[in-house]
């Protein structure tokens, strides 16, 4: 797929901004705080109709407007796609070939990007929420079901934790309403939990070659999901449901001390093993870093296996913080295969054909020109 042409109105510092790309390589150059980020992350809400960067969609709203406006041109292989967002202080509506959609999970995948920025090398080192962002987000784009299943469980475990707030310090819980909670609980966390799984499957059979050639033949990648401790990936959806409904009892009592869910998806871990040694605890930032990488091509081909065309690639501000040799892995393996979006302060660093055959885009002060104008 191709974004041919973004439209941002009263998004972030850009009153109005038109662009038309080129279907391979588009460079955004400029010093920090200037803008070039805003675009990137304009196309990344288009996609998933929420930020990487802020969860507060106030704050992708022009200063002292009532609304911001993302429009774009997808041409994908059955057609060309009008996308359209438009996040105001009432919430966000999207429209897909000038269609208003009902649901944002209905929106979701009309798009699909993958996103490789400085904070995705904190992908193996750093929080479990990162990682299970991580997850939710690439699931969610390929897998409409998945998305609509996570909103439900979000919602039900936030009534779950409600009763068990309201509850705090008693020594036990006779409410009728907290068992039905309790049971949709178990039945969308095992959607999950299976989901998740058959996602990591597809991830390791990508990601391990991807890394073992980035490593030059030396290091063999495994991913581990770990859901509940215990829970097997093989069992049937009656044995999860057994054993999750076990492990809800056997915390009960310390759910109504702490006033929160303990046991479920929201508490799931990745972890990631090269040459059998856990690269989180004992593998090396150039380890991390080529673990972070091989997840981020991985996820490209991933993507293109499940819809049978290539995402778009989003580079923020990242080529600077890989070294020479996995940047230029990455250009290798992007050239030709991907339309890819970049950012950067100058491309002085940045030896490769692929940048030096890239549209260039000048941003400076919420203005973007093409530098062949």
């Amino acid at each position: 797929m191709i974004v041919e042409k973004l439209e941002l109105t009263n998004y972030r510092n850009y009153e109005h901004l038109q662009l038309d790309f080129s279907p391979s390589i588009n460079v955004f150059i400029g010093e920090n705080a200037q803008g070039k980020t805003n675009v990137m992350e304009s196309l990344y809400v288009l996609s998933m109709a929420k930020s990487h960067r802020t969860s507060n969609d106030k704050e992708l709203i022009r200063w002292e407007q009532d609304y911001g406006k993302i429009r774009g041109e997808v041409q994908k292989k059955y057609g060309r796609i009008p996308l359209e967002l438009t996040i105001s202080k009432k919430g966000k509506k999207a429209k897909v070939n000038h269609l208003e959609q009902n649901r944002l999970s209905q929106y979701i995948g009309q798009l699909n990007v993958v996103m490789f920025a400085p904070e995705d090398l904190n992908l193996v080192k750093g929080s479990p929420q990162i990682r299970r962002r991580f997850l939710d987000m690439e699931i969610g784009q390929i897998s409409p079901v998945y998305l609509h299943d996570l909103l439900n469980f979000q919602k039900i475990l936030k009534h779950r934790n409600h009763i068990l707030k309201a509850n705090a310090g008693k020594q036990s819980l006779n409410d009728v309403m907290f068992d039905v909670y309790t049971e949709q609980y178990i039945q969308l966390s095992i959607q999950i939990i299976r989901k998740r799984f058959q996602f990591m499957d597809m991830l390791q059979k990508w990601a391990e070659p991807i890394h073992f050639g980035i490593s030059r033949g030396l290091e063999k990648l495994e991913i581990r999901y770990n859901p509940l401790n215990g829970l097997d990936p093989d069992w049937s959806e009656e044995e999860m449901a057994a054993f999750l409904e076990k492990r809800l009892n056997e915390n009960r009592k310390r759910e109504l001390e702490r006033g929160l869910t303990l046991v479920g998806p929201h508490r799931d871990d990745l972890h990631f093993f090269v040459n059998g040694y856990d690269v989180q605890t004992y593998g090396s930032q150039g380890q991390q870093r080529t673990t972070a990488l091989s997840l981020k091509l991985a996820e490209i081909e991933l993507v293109k296996q499940e819809i049978g065309e290539a995402p778009i690639l989003l580079l923020d501000d990242v080529l600077s913080e890989l070294d020479d040799y996995r940047q230029s892995h990455l250009l290798n393996t992007i050239q030709g295969a991907v339309q890819t979006f970049v950012t950067t302060t100058n491309i002085e660093g940045i030896d490769h054909e692929t940048i030096r055959k890239a549209d260039m885009y000048r941003v400076d002060k919420g203005t973007v020109h093409h530098m062949t104008e």
